[in-house]
């Protein structure tokens, strides 16, 4: 059975665990979600390979969600083997920019890259790598 809500058809179970994922990621819409993992999806397959990349991953949040931080730190913990620095430049009173430089293979930075990218109220996040072998 589909269902059709707000232009999406999809069968009902499908469509429930993409408003949960909404929900949970602090995604503004559905569309907002789809698109996030249209472009995952895409930018998996390009880096599921083991070659050598470096790159950054950059994150904005407000500072005033504390667990954000301690999130990203706990997060960042399980990856120190693929992790170069991390530094965090507060921006004003509300905003923090996270930057951890890294480099290993594009699969394990990229893994890293979406358990931090997907914290429930970040306000961007974004991995950047280029081939360094």
């Amino acid at each position: 059975m589909s269902l059709k809500r707000f232009g999406v058809s999809l069968e009902e179970e499908i469509l429930d665990s993409l408003d949960e994922y909404v929900i949970e990621n602090g995604f503004a819409n559905r569309s907002q979600a789809i698109r996030f993992l249209i472009e995952k999806n895409v930018a998996e397959k390009k880096w599921q390979c083991n070659h050598i990349v470096a790159g950054t991953i950059v994150l904005m949040y407000d500072q005033a969600k504390k667990d954000i931080g301690s999130r990203i730190a706990t997060i960042q913990q399980q990856y120190t083997d693929v992790i170069l620095s991390s530094s965090q430049y507060y921006l004003n009173q509300n905003f923090c920019l996270h930057i951890a430089t890294v480099t290993g293979t594009a699969f394990r930075l990229t893994e890293l890259a979406d358990k931090l990218t997907t914290i429930k109220g970040l306000k961007h996040g974004k991995l950047v790598m280029s081939r360094a072998d």
